[in-house]
C-alpha cells in the first residue's frame, strides 16, 4: 500500500515539475515558475557555397576563365574583330592565289578567299556558343520531360518512352544528325534543333533512373496521399533533386554540342556559308591543309579550348554537387 502511495506521489511531483517548466517557457515572469534549464546549442556548420567550392579548383578556374573570354569575344565581336568577316581583301592572297600566313596586319593569316581568319573566328564563336547553348537546352528539355514522365508514371508510359529512347540510341548519332540536317535544310536554328533531337537520349536515361528512385520515397508517397497535384509534386519535390544532375549535364553537354556542330559544318551539312563557323572554316580549307596549316590549327584550337573549358567546369560542378565525390581531389 505504501509503495503505491509513493508511486502516486512521484507521479504528482513529475507532473508539477513539468507544468512549472511549461509555464516558465510560456511565462518566464510568472510567480513560482521554475526556470527551464538552458538548452545546449551546438554550432551549425553550414556547407560552403557552390561558388566557394568551385573557386578552390584550379581546373575550374581555368575553364571559367576560358569560357568568360570566349563569351566576351562573342558578345563584342562587331567591335573587337579587326575586319568584317565577309570582306575579301585584294591583297589578302599571294600572287599565286594562296592564303597569307600570320603577319602584323592579319594576325591569324587569311583564308582561301582572302578574308581575315581572326575576324571569322571571333564571329564564329557566336555561332558555336549559340548553337551549343540552344541545342543543349533543347536536349535537356526533351530528355527531362521523357525521363520524368517514364520514371514517375511507370507502367506502359515507361515502356513506351524507354523503348523509344532505346530505338533512338540504336541509330548512330552523327548519321542521324546528317540525315535530319539534309531533310530540314540546314540553318542556324535547324542545326541547333537537330543536335538537340539527337543528344536528348542520354539525359532521358539518367533522369529516368533518378526519378525512378526518388518517386518511391516516403515524402513522394505522402504528397500523393494528401492529393498534391502532379505538376506541384514535380516542381516542389522532384525537380530540386534533379537540378544538380541537370546542371552538370547542361555544362558538359555544351562541349559536346560545340564539337557536334563543328563536325556537321565540316561535313557540309551544318551552318551554311558565308556565315562564319569554326567547323565550316576547316571544311572550306581542306585543299590547303599542308600549304596553309594555320587554317586548321587556329579553328581546331578554338574548338579544343572551348570544349575543354566546359568539360573542366562540368567536372568541377559534379564534384561540388555530389557529396560522395566532394573532397577526393
Amino acid at each position: 500500500m505504501g509503495g503505491a502511495v509513493g508511486n502516486v506521489s512521484n507521479c504528482v511531483v513529475i507532473l508539477v515539475d513539468t507544468e512549472r517548466a511549461v509555464t516558465a517557457r510560456q511565462h518566464p515572469s510568472a510567480p513560482g515558475a521554475r526556470a527551464a534549464p538552458a538548452s545546449r546549442t551546438w554550432p551549425v556548420r553550414r556547407p560552403p557555397a557552390l561558388w566557394a567550392r568551385l573557386i578552390r579548383s584550379p581546373a575550374a578556374l581555368l575553364g571559367m576563365l576560358v569560357i568568360g573570354l570566349v563569351v566576351a569575344l562573342a558578345l563584342s565581336a562587331p567591335w573587337v574583330a579587326p575586319y568584317n568577316p565577309a570582306e575579301q581583301f585584294f591583297d589578302g592572297l599571294t600572287l599565286e592565289g594562296r592564303p597569307l600566313p600570320p603577319s602584323g596586319r592579319f594576325w591569324f593569316g587569311t583564308d582561301l578567299l582572302g578574308r581575315d581568319l581572326l575576324s571569322r573566328l571571333i564571329h564564329g564563336a557566336r555561332v558555336s556558343l549559340l548553337i551549343g547553348v540552344a541545342a543543349n537546352a533543347a536536349a535537356l528539355a526533351i530528355g527531362t520531360l521523357v525521363g520524368t514522365a517514364a520514371g514517375y508514371f511507370r507502367g506502359w508510359t515507361a515502356a513506351v518512352f524507354m523503348r523509344f529512347t532505346d530505338m533512338m540510341m540504336a541509330f548512330p548519332a552523327l548519321i542521324l544528325a546528317i540525315a535530319l540536317a539534309a531533310i530540314l535544310r540546314p540553318s542556324l536554328w535547324i542545326v541547333a534543333l537537330v543536335i538537340g533531337m539527337v543528344n536528348w537520349v542520354w539525359i532521358a536515361r539518367v533522369v529516368y533512373s533518378q526519378v525512378l528512385a526518388i518517386s518511391g520515397r516516403e515524402f513522394i508517397d505522402a504528397a500523393r496521399a494528401l492529393g498534391v497535384p502532379t505538376p506541384r509534386i514535380f516542381w516542389r519535390h522532384l525537380f530540386p533533386h534533379l537540378l544538380p544532375t541537370l546542371l552538370v549535364w547542361g555544362t558538359l553537354g555544351i562541349s559536346t554540342t560545340v564539337m557536334f556542330e563543328a563536325a556537321l559544318s565540316f561535313l557540309g551539312v551544318g551552318v551554311r556559308p558565308p556565315t562564319p563557323s569554326w567547323g565550316g572554316t576547316i571544311n572550306e580549307s581542306q585543299s590547303y591543309f599542308l600549304e596553309a596549316p594555320w587554317l586548321v590549327a587556329f579553328p581546331g584550337a578554338a574548338i579544343l579550348l572551348t570544349s575543354l573549358a566546359f568539360n573542366l567546369v562540368g567536372d568541377a560542378l559534379r564534384d561540388a554537387l555530389d557529396p560522395t565525390l566532394r573532397g577526393r581531389r
